[in-house]
């Protein structure tokens, strides 16, 4: 089925209209899909939680595509919007992390878009020797890198204190009311852009639709499946109210089903249960990062996704996706 805003027509031929194309889908494969359109409108979302959110995303994804074709990747890659989508991630991280108005945070988002390029390759190299896509590693990589550094410099720390959060029992009241409710499910998906508010989360789960209804659908059951997790094991509601916990389950869930497994009941069954596991695993990395200021970042993804795929080969109900050409592969393929 062909999806709106993967064809690059009348304008957009040029040199630099393909280049924005580029850009935009960078941003869209943050959630698998190479849709120019879907990317224009997860900035639409990264705006509205501010300007500067919206202009670091944009920037990192084009410093992460300008440095790809500088270093000579694959042309299917970067038309596809793969060599895009962690340098997005890596600068939205620093903006919200550090301060986006701080001009270090803007160098530091720039050089690190620019080096997760380099970590993409080299994680991507190394995956695929066991045939696994790379996923957010390398954004992973790189932004647990600088948010535990960034204290030990003068010139990119301006607050206070330290980022330390040591490991402490949940609190706070645990039943969710229909407001806690809604505003999770929507902020689970916006969280994965590390923005917990309700409305941009929808404007984010808009775009998704655009692009691909079923993957629409699964962004919906694991942000559910998120929810749910949660609540039963007794997370705090502010918590889930926030999509601190739910993100990563959205990610999983839309991996598992449909992207790199073939869509079906097994593999639904199978992405729900990474989707939980992922919720479950959210809070352990927070806890392991305390000291650095207790950011999870997409690990929990990462981790579940990779250990998921890797089992998958040992249960005959699951079929691996068939291999696309690289300007429809999906993000880390």
């Amino acid at each position: 089925m062909r999806q709106w805003g993967t064809a690059i027509n009348g304008p957009f031929q040029t040199p630099y209209g393909r280049f924005v194309i580029e850009v935009l889908r960078g941003q869209a494969q943050v959630d698998f899909l190479p849709n120019a359109l879907t990317g224009a409108v997860f900035s639409i979302g990264l705006f509205a939680a501010g300007w500067g959110y919206g202009l670091y995303g944009l920037t990192g994804t084009a410093v992460g595509t300008a440095t790809a074709r500088f270093l000579g990747v694959d042309r299917g890659r970067i038309t596809a919007g793969l060599e895009g989508f962690n340098a997005c991630l890596v600068a939205v991280g620093c903006a919200v992390f550090l301060g986006a108005d701080r001009p270090s945070t803007a160098l530091l988002a720039l050089a690190g878009s620019a080096v997760v390029t380099v970590l993409t390759g080299a994680a991507a190299r190394i995956l695929a020797t066991w045939d696994l896509p790379a996923f957010t590693l390398p954004f992973c990589l790189t932004a647990s890198a600088l948010t535990i550094a960034a204290p030990g410099f003068q010139r990119v720390w301006h607050q206070d204190a330290g980022p330390a959060a040591l490991p402490r029992p949940a609190v706070g009241p645990a039943a969710l009311t229909f407001s806690d409710l809604w505003h999770a499910f929507f902020a689970n998906v916006g969280q994965i852009f590390f923005m917990p508010q309700w409305y941009v989360g929808l404007i984010f789960l808009a775009g998704v639709f655009v692009a691909c209804r079923r993957a629409g659908a699964l962004a919906c059951v694991g942000s559910a499946v998120g929810i749910c997790t949660a609540w039963a094991l007794g997370a705090p509601a502010e918590q889930v109210a926030e999509g601190a916990l739910g993100y990563n389950a959205v990610l999983v869930a839309m991996a598992l089903c449909g992207v790199f497994l073939v869509a079906d009941g097994w593999s639904l069954a199978y992405a729900m249960a990474g989707a939980a596991a992922a919720t479950v695993l959210t809070p352990a990395l927070a806890a392991v990062f305390a000291p650095s200021g207790g950011h999870a970042f997409t690990w929990p993804f990462v981790l579940v996704s990779l250990a998921f795929l890797t089992a998958a080969p040992a249960f005959p109900r699951l079929r691996r996706v068939e291999r696309m050409p690289a300007a429809a592969d999906p993000a880390g393929g």
